[in-house]
């Protein structure tokens, strides 16, 4: 299986590079400059999604499909398409101030032995998506490295985790979505999560630990912690949102989510079950 790689160092910490490479727009504008075209249905990737991508010079399109979207990286295999194999890695390693990342790209041709005439062509269009990849998440980190931050809180209790469902705007209500809310000014991740819970639940928290990759959302990052309710705090209440509930691990990935806390569905459900 021929192999192509690309090192190359990121200045942004390793969260969100791993955020912006769970991205599709980036992906399709780094798979534009090749000259080929991506789509997918999602905005920021879980392992199980697809992504379809047509390659220029009449070959035929191919999916692939995540097999891990984390902290470490991302990951994709074929899923169907005109090459025997394909699979292509990006490793997230942290490299003093910033990132390094290892792209990796393998194939095996079709139709075995004769397939391989088709090698120089697939080496060249591999070496370009590598190229433009990097230069694609070096742009897009540096314009995240410099945009407000969100919260959400992933409060758990006795093994559940507290959601709440969207009132508004119309194009999201009813999907559901982790308390929380945007950082002002001078204060830090956890505060804005106790005033944003307060706010919004009536309720007390007690802030925890980062879960998952930064996530990427428009000119914002969402960054999500853990939590849990202080001793006397008031049961949280829906202020804002039509309805909360508290949900299992295996109720977590059937609950209609905001493209942005679906991204964590995994997570959490580790959560619960640790």
């Amino acid at each position: 299986m021929p192999v192509l790689s690309l090192d190359h160092h990121v200045d942004g910490p390793p969260r969100l590079v791993a955020g912006v490479l769970r991205e599709t727009a980036p992906a399709a504008r780094a798979v534009a400059r090749t000259g080929a075209r991506l789509s997918a249905p999602v905005a920021l990737l879980v392992a199980g999604d697809e992504v379809r991508v047509e390659l220029p010079g009449g070959f035929a399109a191919c999916r692939t499909r995540i097999v891990r979207a984390g902290v470490d990286g991302v990951c994709s295999e074929l899923a169907a398409g005109p090459v025997a194999a394909l699979r292509h890695s990006t490793q997230v390693v942290p490299d003093g101030d910033g990132t390094r990342v290892r792209d990796e790209l393998g194939w095996a041709p079709p139709l075995g032995a004769p397939g391989r005439l088709s090698d120089p062509v697939l080496s060249r269009y591999g070496r370009r998506l590598l190229g433009a990849r990097r230069d694609v998440l070096a742009e897009r980190v540096a314009e995240l490295g410099r945009a407000p931050v969100v919260v959400g809180a992933a409060i758990v209790r006795a093994g559940r985790l507290l959601v709440a469902q969207r009132s508004y705007p119309a194009e999201l209500a009813g999907r559901w979505e982790l308390p929380g809310g945007g950082v002002e000014p001078g204060e830090t991740e956890a505060g804005a999560l106790v005033r944003e819970c307060a706010e919004e639940l009536g309720a007390r928290v007690a802030v925890g630990t980062r879960l998952g990759t930064d996530l990427p959302i428009g000119r914002r990052v969402l960054r999500i912690h853990t939590a849990h309710l202080v001793p006397g705090s008031p049961e949280p209440e829906a202020r804002e949102h039509r309805a909360l509930r508290w949900v299992g691990p295996h109720e977590v990935a059937a609950l209609g989510w905001l493209d942005a806390d679906r991204a964590v569905v995994a997570e959490l459900a580790a959560l619960l079950r640790g």
